[in-house]
């Protein structure tokens, strides 16, 4: 292959006003899922309150995943690459496992809030500071050796690992993100109801319908993706129909995702909100 057909350039001709508006929609979106993100990460940072609490690691670990995303989104979003498995472009999985580590990050939050709900006094034994880094550790490390994988292996038993992955990764988030989901607004609400008006149950209350709206959000853009690349894996037709991932509504969506996680952050917390504001971005407002 000559030289010249790896030359980088928009994913599409900027030729027409849509074409145009298009470009600047992956632009933008990049943009805000790094500034975004990249705010919320330094909030979390700045405020030792925050860091002591496990839902906050959770949080740095799913903003920094999608600061990632949002960067590595220039190249297989905005210019014209094809990010798969036969491609001369490709990113050898690492861009897919960025958006993978967001999606374990909010699995690993709702489980983690679900056994805080469920059982508060052994949560606090269990679930120590360290064992919570611990978790992130372990599926960061988990993410990364199955790009090591991938690499490794044949094309043939890459796709079939990514379909298994795949179909397990739907059956994971039916579970968890709907089941568990019932069952904790049913068990918060009850156990809240019980409590006397206080900060601490506001808060209670603040968390839990916070991961809830999370985990909605997460529904509706990661289930698309999830059943498309899934039944085409299994039916054995090709899952990049369109020009790149820039221009497919459906991997579109979970990078959508990644710039809304951090509003709803920062809407859901009032403690975050704050810090964002004194620490972050006043002082980068101020004149000079």
């Amino acid at each position: 292959m000559s030289n010249s057909s790896l030359i980088l350039s928009p994913v599409l001709p900027l030729t027409s006003f849509g074409n145009v508006l298009m470009f600047l929609f992956s632009i933008f979106l990049a943009a805000a899922i790094i500034f975004l993100n990249l705010s919320v990460f330094l909030s979390i940072l700045l405020n030792k309150a925050l860091r002591s609490e496990n839902r906050f690691m959770y949080m740095l670990s799913t903003c920094f995943s999608d600061i990632c995303t949002g960067v590595s989104y220039y190249y297989v979003g905005v210019l014209d690459v094809r990010d798969h498995f036969e491609s001369p472009m490709r990113t050898f999985y690492i861009v897919p496992t960025f958006l993978g580590l967001s999606y374990m990050a909010i699995i690993a939050a709702q489980a983690d809030r679900y056994h805080a709900v469920l059982s508060p006094f052994k949560y606090h034994q269990h679930m120590t500071r360290n064992r919570t880094l611990l978790v992130i550790v372990i599926y960061w490390v988990y993410a990364f050796f199955m790009v090591g994988v991938h690499n490794l292996v044949t094309l043939g038993v890459a796709k079939k690992i990514t379909s298994i992955g795949t179909f397990v990764g739907n059956i994971t988030t039916v579970i968890i993100m709907i089941g568990l989901n019932i069952k904790l607004f049913m068990i918060a609400r009850f156990q809240l109801e019980r409590e006397p008006p206080s900060e601490e149950r506001d808060n209670k209350r603040a968390s839990v319908y916070l991961i809830l709206v999370v985990a909605a959000f997460f529904l509706a853009t990661w289930l698309p993706i999830f059943s498309h690349i899934t039944a085409c894996n299994f039916i054995g037709t090709t899952c990049y129909t369109f020009k790149n991932e820039g221009t497919d509504p459906i991997r579109i969506l979970p990078r959508i995702n990644a710039s809304l996680t951090p509003i709803l952050y920062i809407r859901g917390c009032t403690a975050l909100r704050a810090t964002l504001l004194t620490k972050v971005w006043r002082p980068c407002c101020r004149k000079r």
